[in-house]
């Protein structure tokens, strides 16, 4: 079995070709839901390659950009390589935050946080964000419309390769969120229209710890011929149509009232 802290190690270069990145007018809209005026700084915990890192940096003075496994972090590290921005790279996971890190506006996460004691990351995150900061976790779904159609064939073919790995499931984050200190929530969509090549899609599937390379072995090659198969009936000059709704769940501390103070 891979161990839990170098699940991601083989996925790095399909993540980067595979990944979505989150729209400009999403990151905008979570910038100016917290006034970000470029004197803060931002955290990105559990960076991968840094996308959420780079699309924020013109908003702040400072990204701290913290991941567990080498080899995303020097991909993120290599990204951020003449953007804009002053950025600081730390090795590490939500069981390392630490004071020594400073305070924040914001913290971001991609798709990270169902990994993590999310209570406690959240307790010690109360220590670090700024009072007017929060948290803002993103992600991203395929709603069921006729440019998806696609879409329910990849995730078949995805689960059934990955069923017998053991993985969080509990993504309810919601809930976890409503009984922490950063309890008032506000959901930001953005939807993007795109085509996608059919390479992007296998290198998505192999961007995920349940799929990676490392994971499927010798079944890698079936995975990826039984995915391009799957497809190719939606698939116009080697690409299909997608809509992908692009998320970020904004959590605050809640406003106190007057007879509060």
């Amino acid at each position: 079995m891979i161990p839990a802290e170098r699940r991601f190690r083989s996925t790095v270069p399909h993540y980067v070709a595979g990944r979505l990145r989150y729209p400009p007018g999403l990151i905008a809209a979570v910038a100016g839901a917290l006034a970000l005026d470029g004197s803060g700084r931002l955290l990105d915990l559990g960076c991968g390659p840094g996308f959420l890192a780079i699309a924020f940096a013109p908003y702040v003075a400072e990204v701290v950009a913290m991941d567990p496994e080498p080899d995303m972090l020097a991909a993120a590290q290599e990204a951020a390589r003449g953007q804009a921005g002053r950025f600081t790279f730390v090795l590490g996971g939500s069981q390392d935050l630490a004071p020594a890190l400073g305070r924040f506006s914001l913290v971001t996460m991609g798709r990270s946080f169902h990994w993590m004691d999310r209570e406690k990351t959240l307790a010690t995150l109360d220590t670090m964000i700024e009072p007017k900061g929060g948290v803002a976790l993103f992600g991203d779904r395929h709603p069921n419309v006729p440019e998806n159609a696609w879409h329910k064939a990849w995730r078949a073919i995805r689960d059934r390769y990955a069923e017998d790995d053991p993985r969080p499931h509990d993504r309810d984050h919601e809930a976890v969120l409503r009984r922490s200190p950063f309890s008032a929530l506000r959901l930001l969509t953005e939807r993007v229209q795109r085509r996608t090549s059919l390479d992007e899609m296998v290198a998505r599937a192999l961007s995920l710890s349940t799929t990676s390379p490392e994971r499927l072995g010798q079944a890698r090659a079936a995975f990826e011929a039984e995915l391009r198969a799957a497809l190719a009936p939606y698939a116009e000059g080697g690409a299909v149509s997608e809509l992908v709704e692009a998320l970020a769940l904004l959590a605050t501390r809640p406003e106190r009232s007057e007879s509060a103070t």
